[in-house]
């Protein structure tokens, strides 16, 4: 996984779970704690995610948020385009615009 894919994994939990540690999520993404802590970081910057200091802190993200839209990662990219090998015309068309759509 890269990073790209992890962070969204990453605000994928938090968007399930609304709170978790820097702890469990080193665990979870098998990454150091100071990975998660550079990818809160990055994931601040476009999202409202934000680390909570004290006895019940962590990190956190805005109760309204909800991703609607998924995002394909690179093993799915791949997997549609060697099925996209078998079509043609219009259904490959399709499918490259859905991979467009929904890749990084």
């Amino acid at each position: 996984m890269n990073p790209w894919e992890r962070r969204q994994k990453i605000l994928e939990v938090l968007c399930l779970r609304r709170h978790d540690t820097h702890r469990n999520l080193a665990h979870e993404f098998n990454v150091s704690t100071g990975t998660i802590r550079r990818d809160i970081v990055v994931l601040t910057c476009s999202y409202p995610v934000e680390t909570v200091k004290g006895h019940h802190g962590g990190v956190r993200v805005a109760e309204w948020l909800h991703l609607d839209r998924r995002s394909l990662n690179s093993a799915e990219v791949s997997f549609l385009r060697r099925l996209g090998e078998s079509l043609d015309g219009p259904d490959l068309e399709m499918l490259n615009r859905i991979i467009a759509i929904f890749s990084h």
